[in-house]
Parts: C-alpha cells; structure tokens; sequence
C-alpha cells in the first residue's frame, strides 16, 4: 500500500469517498464467520460508488480488519443497488503530477491484489451496477454472484480513451478466454459502451451464479457456505492460449484499426495488455498495466474522453439558455405531419416514451397506412425481443392512429412536422394546422437546414413555433437540437425541453442559423473533400484524409448514410446563405440526378472500389492534392465555421459544439467531439489566433 490517508486527502480533495466497513456476519454451515465488507459512498443509487484514493485506503483497512478476523470467508458487496462503478474520474481531470498518477495507478492493483493472492477464499457479491474498476474488483475475487436485476455490467473504459487499468485486462481473459475478453474490453466499449445483460455476463462465466434480487445477499452467502464447504466447486474454463488467443489478438486488433484508425492510445493499449495476458503472469500484467495507466492518465487524449464524459453526464443534463421548467406545458396528444419514415420513427418514439395518443396524418391514405403499420410493426418488434410486455404493445399501438383530416389535432399540444424539406410546403402545413390546434398548441418542426422563423413568419401565433430536429437513426442517436426561432416564447421552449427529456435525448439549444450546428459542421468539412476531388484529388485519397481523427466513417461513407440527396440540399441552402464558404460541386449534382446513393462499392470479399459508373459522371480537373493537403484543409475549414458559429452565438460555447458532434454525429468519446483535437494539433491557434478551450479543459493542467 502507497498511500496514507493523508496523502489520499491531499491527492483528491475533492473526492467523494467510498467508505468500506467489515461486519462479521454467522452463516448457517460454517464453523468461523464470514466477513462482509460493504462499500458505500453515502448518497443513494443516483451517485454510485467510485474509487479514488480516499476510497482504496478505506477499502485497504477494510481487509486488514477482515483479514485480522480469520474469518472463513471474505466477500465484498456494495450498496443498493450499486456494486461500484470504477475509478473517480473527476479527480483525475486534475492530476497534474506524474509521480501521483503512478501511485493510484499502483494503489488500485495492491488493495485488489489483496483478495486475490488470499488464502481466505473470497467473494464478490454483485448486487448492482458493476463497471470499470468495481467489474476489476469482483474479478480479484476467486467467487462472484450477481443479482438478477443488475441493469449495468460493463467495461467501459475503452470508450472513454482509456483501458481496464486496475487487473481486468489480466483477469478477464484467463477467466472466461481471450476472444470473449476481447468482446467485453474492446469490441463492446467501442460499440457505443454496450453493456452485458446478467444472462450474457452468466454465459460468458464472468460470474459464478446468478441470485434472485429479493433475498440476494441471504443467498449469497447461503452459496458461499457451500462453497468454503466444498459442495459447490464453480467451474473454470480451459483457456487456450495457442491459436484462439492468436486470433482473439488479431479480430481485436482489426475492431480498434476500423473504429479508431489508431487515433485513440487507449484501445491500441488494451490490445497490448491483452496479449501480455497470454503467459497469466498477474505479476508483470499488473506492472505493464500500472505503467501504461500512469502514462495515459497523464494524456491530452485521456483528457478529452474525460471532457467528452462530462459533457454528455452533467452539461447535456442542465442544457446551457434552457427556460424555467415550470414554464413548460403539459402534452397530453402529440400530431406528426408526415407519415413517411422519419415521421413514423418520431411516432414510435413519441408513443413509447409519452404513452400519450399519436395521430399521424398525410396526403393519402395508403401512405398513413403505411406509417401507422410501421409503427406497429417495430412496436411487434420490441414484443418479440421481450422489451416490452404484450399487454404494453397492445397499448401502445392502440394509441397510434392515422387521419387524412388535420382537425385530429384539435386536442393536440403538441404537433410535429416531418414533411418535404421546402420552406413553402413547411409554411403550408403550419398555415393549415394553425386553423384546427388550440392557440396554446407547440408547432415543431424536424427541419435539418431552413429557417424555423421564417416558416412561423406568416402565422398568427408565430411565438409557439420551435425548431425539434432529430437525427437519423431516431431511435439510436440521442442529440436534439432544439432551435428558437426569433418569436419563439418561453413556453414553448421550456415546453419542448421538457418533452426533449421525457423522450430521453440529449437537448441543445440552437440558434436559427442554417443548418444548426451537426449539419453545418459536416457539411463545411464534406465541402471541403468533395472540392478537393473535383480538383482532381483521388477518392480514395480523399476519404482517407480524415482517418488519423478516428471518426466513425469516412466523409464518402457519411454522405451515403446521410443521402447524398439530403446533402445536396443542405449544402444549397448553406450556400445561399454562406456563399463563400459553402460550395455547390457540380458532380454531386450530377450525382445525385443520376440516383446513385454510394460512391464506393465492395465486392464479396469487402474490398472497396469507386463504382465505374460514378467515376464516369464525376468530372475531375488535374489538381491532385495528398491525404495531408485534404485533411490540413478540412480541419482549418472545421475550425473556421467553429469560430464563426460561436462567433454568431449559434450556441452558447465551445463545449455545446462537441457535445452536439459527440451525440448527433457519433464522433468518438476519446476524441472529444473536436475542439480539444484542434486546440491539442494547434489547428484552432493557427487559424482563429488561440484556443478553443481553456487550459487544463481537456487537456493535462500546466
């Protein structure tokens, strides 16, 4: 042990401590007691537990009293609810001493150590959300059982721009085999930070037995008598460490070259440890482990992922030039203009989370049809997922109607539009809505690119007109710009805030600038690409150029998701109001009158090459630029538009920017969104003369 309570005070002023007591608890069958250490934070389940060095120098006395009462087992449990989720991550934001980083890195793997190297036999009682460091902990543990209810289990590090630094990269593939380790650590965390179910953590054998929740800590220790007793012997796979750990090595390897491009030192150190833990030597894992944290946790990257955590847990929870709450208005109905199929996600969404009545409605029947089967089905979907109930489906699809007559929104409060993008047919739909709702009804509108002022301009009651704008896919991506147009009262603002959260997305406000802020950005770096191949520039140089940021896609790729029609329209309507900066390219014109929809094609093989027909079309001039040309000139670009749009006021400040990019356009955690990239590449003092961000924001403080 390193640190003394002192110095864990001096190191994490702030923390807020995990303390862990030890009880000596009978057990029926057992001769000695069993002693029980409980970790708790003393807040409720809404804060979980975390290590900092406080916590460990408590969790450390802990087993020396378990250990002083030579007991016949030790077994570690938390609080309802919470096991513990890891490592105190908003100290390290802090650290700005090397020497101290090494110390809690070498502090976690000596108090954990400790139940492992045991003569006792000990356990881990799971009883609740389990993840990063506490997942580490129950893994020192030789026994684990967990509660049926345990909502999350994970490693989450990866994700973040970091790598299970305190054993789990050791344990866990000489636990349960490397390949599914792999899964776990690596592929799972850069997969959005998907967690495990307690059936799929069961399976894996990362616990020994599952327990009903109700009596779980009396079963707990009713199994672990039969263990100590020797009835129960849980089993342990057979690793093998020859040709599976090869491959499990090499399909971890090709998930962190395709989702990061080596661009995050996190995940390509996960990979490292990984391998290292072939040879099951806990001894030079947890040094190569220790040293490579200390390392990292003295990192711009890691800073970033930090920055991008916090962003996405408390600034989108308290969206910066919200109204009061107590403004908002109740929704008891919602109307969706449109029945096409971004208005039938938003009715799906709508209904499932409001359990409110949705009346879909559109200029013929078959199409309303169409629209409320979909929702239907999905909701079907759901059913036989079990994610929700029959009774519930039933329900809920009883809720979703259709309607070719806009007077189904007379007892609306809240009425979304999701029809062609064209600022004439938008004011329409509103002119028309305005003569059936209510004069306190919300008018919403999913625009991607036009002006929600202008298209509240001609009505009597302009001040309830919001912008609502989703991305595709609904269901998965959880930004919402929420736009106030120049009349926009705030009611309806607060109203849609609100709703904004009972829908569980992540809101931010926007200004009625072109485009908002996802769009805007995407389109002025994509502008930037397909200029230069219009010069002449290769497009497989061209779609590379951006590789070395780690983005979830190629710019090529992103505009085949996205449509290359939508992209067409609105880099038109950029270019009308930004003419110097936003270009129209001729070829994607072309393109797009073509009806083609991907430049690229893959053969069965997956190896990827232009589509013959689309190379014909595209008209390039002989003005070659190389991957470096492309990026510089993105990024000074990205940089640019940043700096006006917070120049404008589009949103509050830098960090609304990256959290936008982070939840709109999946750009990664370990990136941070992208004004902690162009400040650490000094991109941001090159072409704006300074920083995006503070020191120490995202970055190791000086």
């Amino acid at each position: 042990m390193t640190f003394t309570v002192e110095q864990a005070k001096a190191a994490f002023p702030d923390e807020v401590v995990t303390t862990a007591v030890t009880r000596l608890v009978r057990v029926p069958g057992l001769d000695k007691p069993v002693a029980l250490i409980t970790l708790d934070n003393g807040h409720d389940h809404t804060r979980p537990s975390t290590f900092g060095p406080q916590g460990l120098v408590s969790l450390n006395a802990a087993l020396d009293e378990a250990f002083a009462a030579g007991p016949a087992a030790i077994a570690v449990t938390g609080k309802p609810f919470i096991f513990a989720v890891g490592a105190d991550l908003s100290g390290v934001e802090a650290l700005s001493d090397p020497s101290l980083a090494h110390e809690i890195a070498e502090t976690g793997h000596a108090v954990f150590r400790r139940l492992t190297d045991s003569q006792i036999p000990t356990f881990a009682f799971v009883n609740g959300a389990v993840m990063g460091g506490g997942l580490e902990l129950a893994l020192s543990c030789h026994y684990r059982t967990l509660s049926e209810n345990t909502a999350a289990i994970a490693f989450p590090e990866v994700f973040l721009g970091l790598f299970p630094g305190w054993g789990g990269t050791q344990l866990l593939p000489n636990l349960i085999g490397p390949d599914a380790a792999v899964t776990v650590i690596v592929e799972n965390a850069l997969n959005q930070n998907k967690m495990l179910t307690v059936a799929k953590a069961a399976e894996l054998g990362i616990v020994d037995e599952v327990l009903g929740s109700a009596d779980y800590l009396e079963q707990s220790l009713l199994w672990l008598a039969k263990v100590v007793r020797g009835e129960i012997t849980p089993a342990r796979r057979e690793i093998d460490r020859g040709e599976a750990w090869d491959n499990a090595i090499a399909r971890a390897k090709s998930i962190v070259d395709g989702k990061t491009h080596g661009a995050s030192p996190g995940a390509t150190k996960a990979v490292e440890l990984l391998e290292l833990a072939r040879g099951n030597d806990l001894d030079a894992g947890c040094a190569a482990e220790t040293e490579a944290l200390a390392e990292l946790l003295m990192s711009d990257t890691l800073r970033a992922g930090l920055y991008s955590f916090n962003l996405v847990n408390k600034r989108a929870k308290r969206p910066a030039g919200a109204p009061d709450k107590s403004l908002a208005r109740k929704v008891n109905k919602v109307g969706v203009v449109g029945a096409g199929l971004m208005a039938s996600q938003l009715a799906l969404l709508f209904v499932r989370r409001l359990k409110v009545p949705v009346v879909l409605t559109d200029v013929d029947q078959a199409r309303i049809d169409k629209g409320v089967s979909y929702v239907h089905g999905e909701l079907d979907k759901l059913l036989g997922k079990k994610r929700v109930s029959p009774d519930e489906a039933n329900r809920l699809k009883a809720l979703v109607s259709g309607s070719l007559d806009k007077a189904a929104f007379a007892d609306a409060d809240f009425v979304i539009e999701a029809v062609f993008e064209e600022l004439g047919v938008k004011q329409q739909v509103f002119g028309e809505l305005e003569q059936y709702v209510s004069p306190e009804a919300i008018l919403a509108t999913n625009t991607s690119s036009l002006s929600v002022s202008e298209m509240a301009s001609k009505l009597r009651h302009p001040e309830r007109v919001v912008g609502f704008h989703f991305f595709n896919p609904v269901a998965v991506l959880p930004l919402l710009e929420i736009v106030r147009g120049e009349q926009t009262d705030d009611a309806a603002l607060a109203t849609a805030f609100a709703l904004g959260k009972q829908l569980k997305k992540s809101s931010v406000l926007v200004k009625d600038a072109p485009a908002f802020v996802v769009n805007r950005l995407l389109l002025r770096f994509l502008g930037e690409v397909l200029t230069s191949v219009d010069e002449g520039t290769p497009f497989e140089v061209a779609d590379r150029a951006l590789e070395p940021l780690g983005l979830p896609m190629s710019p090529l790729v992103l505009m085949q998701l996205v449509g290359p029609a939508i992209a067409l329209h609105v880099g038109e309507t950029l270019h009308t109001a930004f003419p110097d900066r936003f270009g129209v390219s001729e070829n994607l014109k072309r393109f797009v009158d073509s009806g083609k929809t991907a430049v690229w094609q893959w053969d069965s093989s997956g190896n990827q090459q232009v589509d013959p027909e689309v190379a014909a079309l595209w008209q390039q001039g002989d003005k070659a630029s190389s991957e470096e040309e492309v990026r510089e000139r993105a990024l000074a670009a990205i940089a640019e538009e940043i700096k006006i749009m917070l120049d404008e006021g589009v949103v509050a400040e830098a960090q609304d920017i990256d959290l936008c990019l982070i939840l709109g356009a999946g750009w990664p955690f370990w990136l941070g969104g992208i004004t902690p990239y162009l400040d650490r590449t000094g991109v941001s003092t090159k072409v704006t003369g300074q920083p995006f961000l503070a020191p120490g924001v995202a970055s190791v403080p000086a």
